[in-house]
């Protein structure tokens, strides 16, 4: 990537802001290629998702993601270059598209701010290969025309246009000088008092899931594999069309120390979400990842949630299943040189409704080294797919009986600096108009029970559908 050295702000005009994008089209001629021109500036205090939802229109991609915890949050959306990609090697192909990109990238303005510059958000389904009919592609990554981002008390817009050789570029000058106008006095408008009316909802279940579980049960008793994860669909209707970013409002607010997410495909369907599991994160070369798994209810008293937390911490179900998912982890990076340093052992993972067991994993991330290659090797975890990975991943969709999508995916972001950060799309829903499509899943090993992990499924759902209908 190309930074120039100029500021947008002290020379701030129309006739400035043609000028840059002259400049970018004289590269783009000289190269025979576009340009990817990118303008950051510092804008007063912004809800991202706030900013968002105001103007979301569901013919248009989006992405979102926030940590309310950490005060953290980056909303995108539109399309300014876009790959789709499935396969093996879909991570390779999604890391060569950011590589070209960033090649013929014209950056300005803050760019080395937090969340400056340009970011490609990805969206990897759970499978690298989908089912005809599904809402998302197997992998998409995309950046965006417009983003805005907060980190603690510092809110950075970023405004992203492709400028080709020969295009007129003063549509797409106008085009950006409004769209920074807006954020450095951004406004957001009233909702309409029919869209608060109440609103009936109707659940249905999807498929039979203890005799699921009671089949994996004799598949792990003969030895095929040892652990596998298996998910539950729900399908919930309201009497009239459903909001996804609204409804996320409700997960943000009621899980506060999870991923808050939405990703959209702009054809009407929005993968939303509150998940407790980070895959891998990487800031200034330092890789953080975390074994999740391993899971018992809250307690309604002190004393009740810290006997909960106990017996869970002893239950020597849940540490062979939380070992599984170390251990795998250990395995999947090892080839990739790391030093991997975590504690000998688990932690409690306190959320609203549930508590896992956790071993956080930080590394220094070896030269040559980047986000998407630890991706790769990382998804799926046991936590989510199974242990041995492959003979385990072989078996879900015919126990489940639907295909997962973008649950237990990994969803995300990369920058031009090297870091990004990837989550697993767990505690989600589908929304689609009027509908949506909760998932939730429990790990298997021996010594599961089918109404345990029935009870277990159903305490995600309760709490997640909750939330939505707030």
């Amino acid at each position: 990537m190309t930074i120039l050295p100029l500021d947008p702000l002290a020379n701030a005009t129309r006739e400035s802001l043609r000028a840059f994008l002259g400049q970018c089209q004289q590269a783009a001629k000289r190269d025979g290629r576009p340009k990817l021109a990118s303008i950051s500036i510092a804008v007063d205090a912004l809800d991202p998702l706030a900013v968002l939802e105001s103007i979301f229109e569901s013919g248009e991609k989006h992405f979102y993601a926030e940590r309310p915890s950490l005060d953290s949050a980056i909303a995108g959306a539109e399309v300014v270059t876009a790959c789709e990609v499935a396969g093996p090697d879909r991570f390779a192909a999604a890391q060569d598209f950011v590589d070209r990109t960033l090649a013929d990238t014209i950056a300005v303005g803050d760019v080395n701010a937090p969340f400056g510059g340009p970011h490609f958000f990805c969206a990897f389904a759970f499978l690298d290969q989908t089912e005809d009919g599904e809402a998302f592609p197997a992998a998409t990554v995309f950046v965006p025309r417009w983003q805005v981002a907060r980190a603690g008390s510092r809110t950075t817009a970023v405004a992203n246009v492709l400028v080709a050789p020969d295009a007129p570029i003063e549509h797409a000058a106008e085009r950006i000088w409004r769209a920074h106008e807006k954020f450095r006095g951004f406004e957001y408008p009233v909702a309409a008092a029919a869209e608060d009316a109440p609103v009936e909802w109707h659940t249905a279940d999807e498929g039979d899931y203890p005799q699921a579980v009671r089949d994996a049960l004799a598949s792990i008793g003969r030895g095929e594999f040892r652990k596998i994860v298996l998910a539950r669909r729900r399908l919930v209707r309201a009497t009239r069309e459903l909001h996804p970013l609204r409804m996320l409002n409700g997960l943000r607010q009621r899980f506060p120390d999870c991923y808050a997410f939405s990703v959209a495909n702009g054809r009407g369907h929005s993968f939303i979400g509150a998940t407790p599991e980070r895959l891998v994160r990487v800031s200034n070369g330092n890789l953080e990842t975390e074994a999740l798994a391993g899971s018992a209810r809250r307690g309604i008293s002190a004393a009740e949630d810290a006997r909960e937390g106990g017996a869970l911490l002893r239950s020597e179900k849940d540490r062979h299943e939380h070992q599984l998912v170390l251990d795998s982890i250990c395995r999947r990076l090892a080839p990739l040189g790391l030093d991997l340093q975590f504690a000998s052992v688990p932690t409690l993972r306190k959320l609203a409704n549930v508590q896992h067991l956790q071993t956080e994993i930080r590394a220094t991330l070896p030269a040559g080294v980047r986000v998407l290659d630890a991706v790769a090797r990382l998804h799926p975890t046991p936590a989510v797919g199974g242990s041995p990975r492959e003979q385990a991943i072989g078996r879900i969709r015919e126990l489940e009986g639907f295909p997962r999508g973008l649950y237990a995916g990994a969803l995300g972001w990369l920058n031009a600096r090297g870091g990004g950060e990837f989550f697993v799309g767990l505690r989600s829903a589908l929304v689609e108009g009027s509908s949506a499509r909760l998932f939730a899943g429990a790990g298997i090993v021996e010594g599961s029970s089918p109404e345990a992990e029935l009870a277990e499924t159903e305490l995600k759902f309760r709490a997640m559908q909750e939330a939505l209908q707030t």
